[in-house]
């Protein structure tokens, strides 16, 4: 005999509104744990309904997105969403949706799903244009960055920051047209979109650092992009990266003056980034600059060393210090005994460490 959870389960395919939406706000609470392989049943049949549900009511939807977003920690799951291009397309149109009461929770699902390779479909969306919101591109891509920038702190939807999105380009950005993206001029506001989200390396969300520098990091290994992207009077990477690096140490007069202006004044409180991880992304960074000899010149003209001198003396994390280490022979060592393209291939991709966004019922 089928246990009530199965019996429960059973009722999300019921034709019957009402029955679906009571089955569905008692198991929501189900979606984490081990009794989640309840949704795997009858060839995800479960996860089938919950897609059809996604699209009812904004209260209704918001527990079928919750567990939708929990049950993506399964591969499959994940990968059968994302490769349903019209429940992709659904996803990314209904996050900019103007007022949009659930764009946080299709955040976090669209991020899930992200870490799978077949996320390269969101390429084959048009997007719908909301003038009055000023997402007037006809590529999601574009729409999701304007979300993500305009959106901060519920400035576009009062409903939602939109900090998720982090997670989405850092995972796009793994990809070889992601990356093509985010290093190349957009025709419809002629700005490089690596360019929009360089300001968040010192944000104050975690989620949105996280992602950002994740985003950057895979960006960097388009190296024949490398020069437009040190560019001072262009996109200017460098400072941002620098920035969540920089404590509150006091550099020599001289070693100050070689620093990008964005540096030369900090406050003597100034606070490193206290994420370990993302320091270490942020290093990788550096070292993806130094395979080409322009980056590695670049960094050595603009005081770089005496930054990871003071980081690698003031943090105590292995996994960092060892980056600033590779980093130091790198701009440090003599040229004709440089090994640059072995050190590029010791950096990873950000996706080889999968964290899956889970949430609590609510």
């Amino acid at each position: 005999m089928p246990s009530e959870l199965e019996e429960l389960v059973e009722f999300l395919h019921s034709p019957q509104p009402m029955i679906r939406n009571i089955a569905l706000q008692h198991l929501v609470g189900y979606a984490t744990g081990p009794q989640n392989t309840i949704f795997l049943r009858d060839n995800f049949r479960p996860i089938k309904d919950l897609k059809i549900i996604a699209r009812d009511t904004p209260k209704i939807a918001k527990d079928a997105l919750t567990i939708l977003a929990n049950m993506s920690e399964f591969v499959k799951i994940r990968t059968t969403l994302v490769e349903d291009l019209g429940f992709l397309e659904f996803v990314v149109t209904s996050i900019t949706k103007p007022g949009e009461p659930n764009a946080d929770l299709f955040c976090i699902l669209l991020a899930n799903i992200a870490k799978d390779n077949a996320i390269s479909n969101i390429f084959k969306i048009n997007a719908i244009k909301h003038q009055n919101e000023g997402l007037t591109s006809n590529k999601v891509l574009d729409q999701l960055m304007d979300c993500f920038v305009k959106g901060a702190e519920k400035k576009l939807n009062k409903h939602a920051t939109f900090d998720y999105l982090a997670f989405v380009f850092a995972d796009i950005s793994r990809l070889a047209e992601g990356r093509k993206y985010f290093v190349t001029e957009q025709e419809y506001d002629r700005v490089v979109p690596i360019s929009k989200v360089l300001v968040f390396t010192e944000y104050d969300n975690l989620v949105r650092r996280a992602g950002v520098a994740s985003t950057i990091k895979n960006s960097l290994f388009e190296l024949s992009e490398h020069i437009t992207l040190l560019d001072k009077v262009g996109v200017n990477v460098l400072p941002y990266l620098l920035l969540p690096l920089a404590g509150p140490e006091e550099l020599s007069e001289e070693e100050t003056f070689e620093l990008p202006d964005e540096l030369q004044l900090l406050p003597p409180d100034k606070k490193r980034e206290p994420d370990h991880e993302i320091l270490r992304v942020h290093v990788e960074s550096l070292v993806l600059l130094g395979s080409t000899r322009y980056g590695r010149d670049f960094m050595r003209n603009n005081g770089v060393y005496p930054l990871i001198r003071e980081l690698h003396l003031a943090v105590e994390n292995d996994d960092v210090r060892e980056i600033c280490e590779r980093l130091v022979q790198l701009i440090m060592a003599d040229e004709p005994g440089e090994t640059a393209a072995d050190q590029r291939l010791q950096i990873v991709h950000a996706d080889e460490e999968e964290e899956v966004t889970t949430l609590e019922a609510l």
